[in-house]
């Protein structure tokens, strides 16, 4: 737990960078309802794997030009010559196997959807409904990252292994793992 200048309490991890602040601020540990927000964060979470959550918010505003603003209906049109183009993009990470799960992962939103699934209904059902508040030591997964991880992949997701859906499920407050002290704790 940190305290800045203006004697704000957050999280730790958020006080090196002003980019993490306004993340930390205004977004982590929100709870997200909306089924696309979900999908995108969750595609995000994925391109994070091996890197710093720093690097995808400074290339976020790049994936959501390159993966047309995470639409699922055009992200799962998007063929080999998007894929092509995608690897030559500097704004993003470049790699193949992140950018097929990603258009691979609009192809099964959209196939829930035409069934008449919604992505948000999904996952919170999994996770009772409403935010879980963490309070004990934050954890790198736990038992229900690892049930979404596994439903998540018998669906056919990729990059959705049980630590990479728990930072997910912090980011989109699923889960409030803000510090006791943070001034966020209480808020989301």
């Amino acid at each position: 737990m940190t305290k800045t200048k203006n004697a704000v309490h957050r999280c730790a991890w958020a006080d090196n960078d002003p980019l993490m602040q306004d993340y930390h601020d205004e977004e982590w540990g929100v709870p997200e309802r909306d089924g696309r927000a979900l999908w995108e964060a969750l595609m995000l979470d994925g391109f994070q794997a091996g890197l710093s959550w720093l690097t995808i918010l400074r290339k976020r505003e790049a994936f959501r030009k390159a993966f047309r603003n995470f639409d699922p209906k055009k992200v799962a049109r998007m063929g080999e010559g998007d894929i092509e183009r995608l690897l030559q993009n500097e704004g993003i990470i470049r790699s193949r196997a992140k950018i097929e799960a990603t258009i691979n992962g609009a192809r099964i939103y959209m196939a829930m959807a035409d069934a008449g699934e919604d992505f948000s209904a999904y996952v919170w059902k999994m996770a009772g409904g409403n935010p879980i508040q963490n309070s004990g030591p934050v954890p790198a997964k736990t038992e229900l990252s690892e049930e979404i991880s596994a439903a998540l992949k018998k669906r056919g997701f990729k990059f959705v292994g049980p630590v990479i859906v728990y930072a997910w499920m912090q980011a989109v407050g699923i889960v409030n793992d803000h510090s006791p002290d943070c001034f966020r704790r209480k808020t989301v």
